[in-house]
């Protein structure tokens, strides 16, 4: 089993900044990826960006290209979405999520979920 922890979520204006935190525990070394999701209120959960924990390759959504950057502290079991100039359309519970594969931009490639952390961006 992997236990997955998100924070750093919260309210911010258009145009700030956010650093979202995945704490990782339990057997991590079964996972080889942790990737962050999103899902919007009426809307359907969406990939967001993905790390490989070793050599840290990465991959972002087109929609996250440019403003949102994904590392990991493998020390810290750790995986950080900063999140840059960010957009009312952005406002999401955002999840973390860990799995076997690659970098899957699917939500089925991933088998732990943590519980999510909302993220507000106000106009």
């Amino acid at each position: 089993q992997v236990q997955l922890v998100e924070s750093g979520g919260g309210l911010v204006q258009a145009g700030g900044s956010l650093r979202l935190s995945c704490a990782a525990s339990g057997r991590t070394f079964s996972s080889n990826a942790v990737g962050w999701f999103r899902q919007a209120p009426g809307k359907e959960r969406e990939f967001v960006a993905a790390i490989i924990w070793s050599g840290g390759s990465t991959r972002y959504a087109d929609s996250a290209k440019g403003r949102f950057t994904i590392s990991r502290d493998n020390a810290k079991n750790t995986v950080y979405l900063q999140m840059n100039s960010l957009k009312p359309e952005d406002t999401a519970v955002y999840y973390c999520a860990a799995g076997p594969q690659g970098t899957a931009s699917y939500s089925w490639g991933y088998n732990y979920w943590g519980q999510g952390t909302q993220v507000t961006v106000s106009s």
